[in-house]
């Protein structure tokens, strides 16, 4: 059945009517409930999110700029935010096969400089605001996923639907449906981080993005490890560039020391790479091998994987912020500072603006129109001005990562030193990441190392890991729009990417009655939406699952 048959079979459904609904209880979307409260406590505000609690699908590396929270709550020491470990030093290495040169640091660019941050767990911190969101009166719906925009007859968002629980594989409701229900609200906010199943719905049915460059992502694959005691360095912040990358594809490395013993470390990879052997997660673990991150981690026990998309974030990349009913803030637009690797601070600033322009239309009585008042607000914010200072970052590195590296420090170290507050110039990219791919024979195979099991290893086992767990009676929720494309296509041109791009095993090949035919294990999806981001056919679109599906993130 589809979904609007077992509507018309099952319907109407339960509708509960606020003032706001927030998809998605991360930074942004936790930052807007809470500021709405701030403003007037009457504002009857709900957060929607797709995990088993906030936090649960929380992935970042992180290190927290902490000028959103103070503004926030400028007593969040007093109140306890698991911002715990302050930085206490900054390493940027460029890496070769065997060694590293490290960068002196009066060389490096301001963005990587990181006095007064912390190292924290995003996914704590975001527990902890969810907490502090509840004792100011908002309701939290955790375990429910946000699956259908709702939409007035005149074309202006009115809330969303929650997703059916209890469909089976065959689309038939079985023994434990439940339809989902309507929240239906003045305003929706939609925060479900970077490429929102919903923000990418809007941001098609608004044209949010025309004359607008086309948006850019990588993945960000990490891992959590525990360490000797003798060799932790509580706050020390390492950032490499180099090896293994090739010198045509955008991407480095991160490590950081939190509190504990533990030490929490990864790989960025730009998803406009054009080698379609390259496997993003096996670029992470060779990366690991190298002597300068070896160092930090051998003899220690890996406690945490998981992976997830990130912007690249420009302001030549942002869609338009706002449409009649809706918002976009944090990482559902793209906020995130790539220069400055960080994204947390970001998206709770894009939220308290949006909040504070949602509380002055609820007092006018407004209602479902355009909140132009939003996005003025965010040009005249320090978080545009920091974005749109460091906005050709990444749009150097496709001439190059030797020209990238030569004109981030043009412009993050000379130009400032010249008294230039940004460059004079703006450089824009109109190619998706997607059609950055280049046919398989065009290309260099890369034969990766076998795991060891120790320092390196493989899918299933980091899957394992990230606590994912999917109802397995359910329709799988990566889709795809053409069943015949992945092999009469992405096999026979790109060497079947999707089963190297998905660093969760999602994927695979295989051969059956003489055939070729994709098998897709929904169950090890991680929600990193890389899938629906690199396919080169752009033939996978991922939707909600059950709610509560997914990845546990436990520290990370």
């Amino acid at each position: 059945m589809t979904p609007e048959e077992i509507l018309q079979q099952h319907g109407p459904r339960e509708a509960m009517e606020y003032d706001v609904v927030v998809v998605g209880a991360g930074p942004a979307g936790l930052a807007t409930a809470i500021r709405l409260k701030q403003i007037d406590a009457g504002i009857n505000v709900v957060v929607i999110e797709k995990g088993s609690e906030p936090g649960a699908h929380i992935l970042s590396g992180a290190v927290m700029d902490p000028r959103s929270i103070t503004e926030l709550f400028p007593d969040w020491k007093e109140r306890g935010a698991p911002l715990n470990q302050p930085v206490t030093g900054d390493d940027v290495l460029f890496l070769r096969e065997r060694d590293a040169v490290r960068t002196p640091d009066f060389l490096v660019p301001q963005a990587l400089h990181n006095e007064g941050n912390y190292v924290i767990s995003l996914s704590n911190v975001v527990k902890w605001l969810g907490q502090q969101a509840e004792a100011l009166g908002v309701e939290i719906f955790p375990g429910f996923t946000a699956a259908e925009v709702l939409y007035t007859d005149a074309g202006q968002v009115r809330g969303v639907a929650t997703g059916n629980m209890g469909i089976g594989k065959d689309g038939q409701p079985h023994g434990g449906f439940q339809l989902g229900m309507e929240l239906t609200a003045k305003y929706t906010v939609f925060a479900e981080g970077a490429r929102g199943h919903l923000g990418k719905q809007v941001i098609a049915r608004y044209d949010l993005l025309a004359g607008r460059d086309a948006q850019s992502f990588s993945i960000g694959i990490k891992e959590l490890w525990e360490v000797p005691p003798e060799k932790a360095q509580p706050g020390r912040v390492v950032h490499t560039a180099g090896w293994p990358m090739d010198e045509h594809t955008f991407g480095g490395g991160f490590l950081y020391h939190l509190e504990g013993n533990k030490v929490t470390l990864g790989l960025v990879v730009g998803l406009d790479y054009q080698n379609p052997w390259l496997s993003p997660f096996e670029e992470m673990q060779r990366w690991k091998t190298h002597p300068a991150i070896r160092a930090h981690i051998e003899g220690g026990k890996r406690i945490g994987y998981g992976a997830r998309a990130i912007n690249n974030g420009s302001p030549q990349s942002l869609p338009k912020l706002v449409f009649p009913g809706g918002l976009l803030v944090g990482c559902d637009a793209g906020t995130m500072n790539a220069a400055r690797i960080k994204g947390s601070h970001a998206a709770m600033k894009s939220g308290m603006l949006a909040a504070e322009a949602l509380g002055a239309a609820l007092k006018a009585g407004r209602a479902a129109d355009e909140l132009e008042s939003y996005p003025v607000a965010f040009q005249q914010s320090w978080l545009y001005e920091e974005l749109h200072a460091q906005r050709n970052f990444k749009h150097w590195f496709k001439q190059g990562n030797t020209i990238g590296a030569l004109m981030t420090g043009v412009e993050q170290w000379l130009l400032p030193r010249l008294g230039f507050k940004s460059p004079p110039w703006t450089l824009h990219r109109n190619t998706p990441d997607h059609a950055r791919l280049h046919a398989a024979g065009q290309m260099e195979p890369i034969a990766y190392p076998k795991p060891d099991g120790k320092l390196t290893f493989d899918r299933l086992s980091s899957v394992f890991l990230s606590s994912t767990n999917h109802e397995e009676n359910q329709p799988a929720h990566l889709t795809l729009k053409d069943a015949a494309v992945p092999v009469a296509v992405n096999l026979a041109r790109y060497a079947g990417p999707e089963g190297r791009y998905c660093p969760a095993g999602v994927y695979e090949f295989v051969e059956k009655d003489g055939a070729d035919q994709l098998v897709i294990n929904a169950q090890n999806c991680v929600h990193c939406k890389t899938c629906d981001i690199k396919d080169p056919t752009q033939n996978i679109v991922w939707v909600t699952p059950e709610g509560g599906g997914g990845p546990n993130y436990a520290g990370m």
